[in-house]
C-alpha cells in the first residue's frame, strides 16, 4: 500500500534536472517530523514549507499496489514526445518507495528520480538520486547523483558532507516558511547572498534557486 499526498505534472524547479518536465509524486509522511502541526517549529528541519500530511492533495490517495500507483502517475504524463520522468519526493519518499514500485514505473517507461533526506537506504533501480541532508540527522547514503543542501543550516554545513560521492553539488538558499512579507523576503535575500558567496569561494558547489516559485508553477 502506498500513501500519496499529491501528484502533479510540472517542471523540475531545482538542481541539475531544472527545467525538465516531470510528474511529481509526493509521498505522505516524513521520518524527521512527528506530523503534528504544533511540533513543526521544533522539527529537525523546521524551515520546511511542504505539506506532506495525509492523502488529500491534488491527485492524492491510497494505492493498494505498485501497478495501481504507476498507472495513476502515467495518467498524468502527456501523450507527447519525451522520456517520461517521475520525481518521488515527500515528506520522505524512501519510507514507501521500494523495488516493486520502481519496477512498475520502469514498466510504464518512466525514469525514476528521488529526492530524499538521505537517512534511509535507497532501493536499487533509481535512475536519479538527489540527497538533501537536514540538520544533524544521520545520513546513510554515501553516493548519489546530486547533493543538494538547504543553506545555511548550522548543523548541516557543506564541509560535513565532503565524504559523499556526488556528481553535482548544489546549495539552495533557505527561505522562511511563513507567508511572504518583508521579514521573510529579507531572510531569503540574506541567505541567497550567503549561498552565493559560499559558491564563489568553494567552486565545487553551485547555486540553485526555486525556479518553480519564481515563475509561479507547482
Amino acid at each position: 500500500m502506498y500513501k500519496v499526498k499529491e501528484a502533479f505534472y510540472t517542471l523540475q524547479g531545482e538542481g541539475a534536472q531544472a527545467g525538465r518536465a516531470a510528474v511529481f509524486c509526493r509521498f505522505s509522511k516524513c521520518n524527521l517530523w512527528t506530523g503534528r502541526e504544533k511540533d513543526r517549529a521544533t522539527a529537525v528541519c523546521n524551515f520546511c514549507d511542504t505539506d506532506f500530511v495525509g492523502t488529500d492533495g491534488q491527485n492524492g490517495g491510497v494505492f493498494e499496489t505498485a501497478d495501481a500507483l504507476a498507472a495513476h502517475i502515467h495518467s498524468l504524463w502527456p501523450d507527447a514526445p519525451g522520456v517520461p520522468y517521475v520525481v518521488c519526493t515527500g515528506g520522505e519518499p524512501l519510507l514507501q518507495l521500494n523495488e516493486a514500485l520502481i519496477g512498475a514505473f520502469h514498466q510504464k517507461g518512466f525514469e525514476v528520480g528521488v529526492e530524499t533526506n538521505g537517512t534511509l537506504p535507497a532501493p536499487v533501480g533509481i535512475d536519479w538520486l538527489c540527497v538533501s541532508p537536514k540538520a544533524d540527522a544521520p545520513v546513510v547514503i554515501e553516493a548519489c547523483d546530486e547533493l543538494k543542501l538547504v543553506y545555511p543550516q548550522p548543523k548541516a554545513m557543506p564541509d560535513r558532507f565532503s565524504h559523499i560521492n556526488a556528481r553535482h553539488f548544489f546549495l539552495s538558499p533557505m527561505a522562511s516558511p511563513s507567508a511572504p512579507d518583508t521579514g521573510s523576503d529579507h531572510v531569503k535575500q540574506s541567505n541567497t547572498r550567503k549561498a552565493t558567496n559560499y559558491c564563489l569561494n568553494h567552486p565545487r558547489w553551485r547555486l540553485t534557486i526555486q525556479m518553480h516559485k519564481i515563475i509561479g508553477i507547482d
